[in-house]
């Protein structure tokens, strides 16, 4: 176990955080919820979550700035102080990028929920030193500046850590069907004569859920688990060709599991389907779908 682990378990642990985290999630999901500007937070038009690249930019800046004072000289000052500019600037559309994923995350997983506000005040402090460092900075009192910008810089790192926990280690973000695409070959789903026209249908294939639709006499099979936050596609409704999540409302077609509305980022993995005897098999339609 590491120095650091015991701390997060504590943080995970605080129950006393689920009040104002559950207001915060909320309100994050009433003010975005089935608009474009989500699909737009959560990079449904990029096929990847924008949080990760937009974290690269305000801690690259943060703490470019503080190397630049450690190594730099006077003479660095000022491009010290450009990049305190730069991640100030990218602070805004990074903190509502990773508050939109937590937010889809938060009510199902209490560990997620307390990490994450607290993941989000650290950061909001980093971004309040730095603020005050770039301030000291301007007024003159460069040595304070610097002072300021360290502190910041120590706050920012806990707060990348919380960050990378709740990706790494509660697998927030992830495509939720990367290490599990289904089976590659040949391989027995269900009975054909218990697929119900036009009915979601889920089962498990080799340890894998899997979504078989019955329409007239095609049969279509896709990934059942949402690549969004893991939702049992099956649970939600079927519109035309299009299976609707039930939990955050992404769309993926049925036919082959392409991605048509977020916010989810990737598409299902989809299946190749035959009936022999009576009996639905399926295997992997492609390593493209996957």
């Amino acid at each position: 176990m590491t120095p650091i682990e015991p701390v997060v378990r504590q943080i995970e642990s605080a129950s006393f955080l689920d009040g104002p985290a559950k207001f915060v999630g909320k309100n994050v999901r009433n003010a975005v919820s089935g608009s474009r500007v989500k699909d737009a937070l959560s990079g449904t038009w990029l096929g990847h979550a924008v949080h990760p690249m937009l974290t690269d930019v305000v801690i690259g800046s943060f703490m470019g700035a503080t190397l630049l004072d450690l190594v730099g000289g006077e003479e660095a000052s000022g491009a010290a102080e450009r990049l305190i500019y730069i991640g100030i600037a990218a602070y805004g559309p990074t903190a509502a990028t990773g508050a939109n994923d937590w937010a889809d995350t938060e009510a199902a997983d209490d560990r997620v929920r307390r990490a994450g506000i607290v993941h989000a005040l650290t950061n909001l402090v980093a971004l309040s030193l730095y603020t005050t460092s770039l301030a000291r900075r301007r007024r003159g009192a460069r040595g304070a500046g610097i002072a300021v910008g360290a502190l910041g810089s120590m706050v920012l790192m806990a707060g990348g850590y919380l960050g990378g926990h709740m990706s790494l280690r509660r697998g927030v973000g992830p495509d939720q069907t990367v290490f599990d695409a289904g089976p590659a070959d040949w391989t027995v789903a269900a009975d054909a004569s218990l697929l119900a026209e036009r009915r979601p249908t889920r089962v498990v294939v080799a340890d894998t859920p899997v979504l078989l639709l019955r329409d007239g006499d095609q049969i279509f099979a896709i990934h059942d688990r949402c690549s969004h936050r893991g939702c049992s596609l099956s649970d939600g409704e079927l519109e035309g060709e299009e299976i609707v999540c039930a939990c955050h409302g992404s769309r993926f077609s049925v036919r082959d599991g392409s991605l048509r509305h977020g916010p989810a980022t990737s598409p299902q993995p989809a299946f190749q389907v035959r009936n022999r005897d009576g009996r639905v098999e399926v295997r992997l339609l492609s390593p493209e779908s996957v």
